[in-house]
């Protein structure tokens, strides 16, 4: 079947967002004619701006949009949206959230076809159309997304990661690190942050990491985070006997996304900005906790790994077994990763 106008309702997370890319892509080869839309949270839209396969954003103000009940300027918002979703006409609608509130979206929209999970949250399911079940083929969420996008009708789901580089943001980035006194292309970059602060690998480990890495590959660190993670990043300068460079809500997403692309290594725990180095064939070391790591880990990347019985949790997507913590991460694991990704990687020019 052709489609002609498409809705994909990804508002967050931004590791999520990372994740679903493969199967944006693959709706525009499949369906190369049609009009492809992404309803996102405006915080999380850069990543998706100027993509070649994405004809729109539709920005989701979640925070604003959720006081509709009680507050008129909301409502109108809210109202607004609904009837900018069904002026566009869509035959085919993915809701790659899983949520009442992106599920009732994609209903009221009009979509045709409504395809979400079987499993999904809050009763969501009652607006789909047509509802996947995640199987022992689909736990990733990559493969996941994609075998929705094969139920409405995709042969090629091969995976592809796209993120489309910005010359203003690079530029920035550039011009940040020359002041600083560090390589463009040589630099290691510590994601120690999370905004669930039980996936935050110790912060001593990470100290003694970039002491490592600095007497044994000779190489800067730079510690970057939101401004809500600017204490993580403070504690670990604190504790670190080397020189870390913060750039803790000094860099927009775009120059996020600047900085990780070319660098030597990225050590991150499980968050946004970790998928994104993921998603930019960046090396990668990722420390996975609770979280499961076979629904999340780096695509096709097992070597960038670091997680305690990855491939044993089933389907389940948190875990409360104390072998799953983030303490129980060793420093020995992430120094062995560490050191296989840097010595297989050569400064970039």
């Amino acid at each position: 079947m052709a489609y002609k106008n498409i809705l994909i309702t990804k508002p967050s997370s931004l590791g999520d967002i990372a994740l679903a890319l493969p199967a944006l892509t693959a709706l525009h080869k499949n369906f190369p004619e049609a009009k492809i839309s992404w309803l996102v949270r405006p915080e999380f839209a850069p990543l998706l701006e100027n993509h070649p396969h994405l004809t729109e954003i539709i920005p989701f103000d979640r925070k604003f949009l959720g006081k509709a009940w009680y507050h008129p300027g909301a409502f109108g918002a809210l109202v607004s949206l609904i009837g900018q979703l069904r002026g566009k006409r869509f035959d085919a609608v993915f809701d790659f959230q899983g949520l009442f509130r992106t599920a009732s979206l994609g209903w009221l929209s009009g979509g045709r076809k409504r395809f979400g999970p079987a499993n999904a949250r809050e009763l969501a399911t009652v607006f789909y159309t047509d509802k996947v079940l995640q199987d022992a083929e689909s736990i990733h969420l990559v493969d996941f997304y994609l075998k929705m996008i094969q139920t409405a009708g995709a042969a090629d789901v091969s995976v592809e990661f796209i993120i489309p580089e910005d010359t203003n943001a690079a530029d920035s980035i550039s011009k940040l690190l020359a002041g600083q006194g560090i390589d463009g292309n040589d630099y290691v970059v510590f994601i120690p942050g999370s905004a669930q602060r039980d996936k935050c690998w110790p912060t001593e480990r990470f100290a003694i990491l970039a002491e490592k890495i600095a007497a044994e590959y000779g190489l800067p660190i730079i510690a970057s985070g939101t401004a809500a993670e600017s204490d993580i990043v403070e504690s670990l300068r604190e504790k670190a006997k080397v020189p870390i460079t913060s750039l803790a809500g000094q860099t927009s997403l775009k120059e996020l996304v600047a900085l990780l692309r070319p660098a030597r290594l990225v050590v991150s725990n499980d968050t946004g900005p970790g998928h994104i180095a993921s998603a930019l064939g960046t090396p990668l070391v990722m420390m996975y906790s609770w979280s499961n790591p076979a629904r999340i880990a780096p695509y096709g990347r097992t070597e960038c790994m670091v997680a305690n019985d990855p491939y044993s949790r089933g389907t389940q997507i948190k875990s409360s077994d104390p072998r799953h913590s983030i303490e129980a991460i060793t420093f020995e694991q992430v120094w062995q990763k560490t050191c296989e990704q840097l010595d297989n990687s050569n400064p970039k020019s």
